[in-house]
């Protein structure tokens, strides 16, 4: 072998490596095909290469990528019949790889350029399956010999490799997108089922926030008006976290308001949805709530609480947790549940609240917590938009674990 047949073979072996190299950086299958026609063209001097692709549903091989073609007679996108048009299409059937040195005197050979005088097809195959065609063509005569044949064999089982992972990539890409595109339509729709502005009510001012640690969750929070000028308000936490426990919400509010628009008191209102969530709910979910009805005649609140966590009051003696029965989850089991009534003066606040607000961590691990809650709420001043910013600074940037809503309730 002399100098310049072994420099020759050199740059051939820098094209597999090449080759090799993108099967491991290049996923994008359109940006692969062409870097793999340019490489080509450029290591090997060929005139014309391309990869054709198969596509199973019409037993047709489509033009992928093309490189050097001085007139447009086939290009990216034009389809071959597999078995019925020229070397390609022989190619296609056979699975073998095909060498005409003299394509003028061949029997499959159709022009694509009357320059061309040489051409080579190799199959491109996965685990023995044919996915497409890796084609070459020469203005001289015979201008791919043995070992150049086998040279190129090996590049295409390169490339096979680097298409059939290009493509897993792509489905992979495209079913994340169609999940990501599903997540923010149902985050669209849990978030119209959150009331769209604060209720108008005599001698209260009701506000609420409800912040999802995913695209969705569990966390919900409602106003319901009463025939006789009441409110009804509730705040929920459905076990579980995501998809599955935002439909349990969802199914849960359809239940609650059924027996909520009845003006039902919110013990009975508590014990008729738990029934239906005890024969339907998975089993192992559940769901804490607590319901109200403000009374802006009586100014009071009366409510019943289901396994949630206990409603700061603000008054003019200061602030406690409420000392109440908490009684069980609903969709546990059939059980009662006591009401509570509260009279709410003028400046008197009360807080509802999920427990990924009081159990929010910082990178530290500890926990917002429950005297934290209670002092910024001594604030006058403060809000459910202060408190939720209060428990971002403390995270100082640790992701949320669980869904954080309030609703606050304050006397005027």
């Amino acid at each position: 072998m002399n100098d310049e047949d072994q420099n020759q073979r050199i740059q051939e072996l820098f094209l597999l490596q090449r080759v090799a190299q993108r099967i491991n950086s290049i996923l994008d299958l359109d940006v692969l095909l062409e870097e793999v026609v340019n490489d080509v063209a450029q290591t090997f001097g060929y005139s014309r290469s391309g990869v054709l692709l198969k596509d199973d549903a019409t037993n047709e091989l489509v033009i992928a990528a093309v490189r050097g073609w001085t007139i447009n007679y086939h290009v990216k996108g034009d389809r071959f019949k597999i078995g019925a048009f020229g070397m390609v299409g022989h190619v296609g059937e056979t699975g073998e790889t095909y060498y005409a040195p003299d394509v003028t005197v061949d029997p499959y050979y159709q022009i694509s350029e009357t320059s061309t005088r040489s051409e080579l097809d190799i199959p491109l195959k996965v685990h023995g399956r044919l996915i497409g065609v890796f084609d070459f063509q020469h203005h001289e005569l015979n201008a791919f010999p043995a070992g150049r044949i086998q040279l190129l064999e090996a590049l295409a089982g390169h490339i096979a490799t680097a298409i059939e992972n290009a493509r897993l990539f792509q489905r992979e890409r495209q079913e994340k997108e169609r999940m990501a595109r599903e997540l923010d339509e149902a985050r669209r729709v849990q978030l119209s089922l959150f009331p769209s502005q604060a209720p108008h009510l005599a001698g209260f001012e009701v506000t609420g926030l409800c912040l999802p640690c995913q695209e969705v969750g569990g966390d919900w929070y409602d106003y319901i008006p009463l025939q006789d000028g009441r409110l009804a308000l509730v705040l929920a936490d459905v076990s579980g976290k995501g998809m599955a426990a935002a439909l349990l919400m969802a199914s849960t509010r359809s239940i609650l308001r059924l027996f909520a628009e009845r003006g039902l008191p919110p013990g009975e209102v508590l014990l008729q949805v738990n029934r239906v969530l005890v024969k339907d709910f998975p089993r192992a979910k559940f769901v804490t709530m607590i319901y109200a009805i403000i009374d802006p005649a009586k100014r009071s609140i009366v409510f019943a609480n289901a396994g949630h966590l206990p409603p700061l009051f603000v008054d003019a003696t200061g602030p406690r947790f409420l000392e109440i029965d908490s009684g069980l989850p609903l969709g546990i089991q059939e059980v009662s549940f006591t009401e509570y009534r509260l009279d709410m003066p003028a400046g008197s606040r009360l807080l509802l609240y999920s427990d990924g607000v009081s159990e929010a961590m910082n990178s530290s691990l500890e926990e917002y917590g429950a005297i934290r809650l209670r002092d910024h709420i001594t604030n006058p001043s403060a809000s459910v938009q202060s408190l939720l910013d209060d428990v971002r600074t403390f995270a100082g940037g640790y992701p949320a674990s669980d869904d954080r809503t309030l609703v606050m309730i304050r006397a005027q």
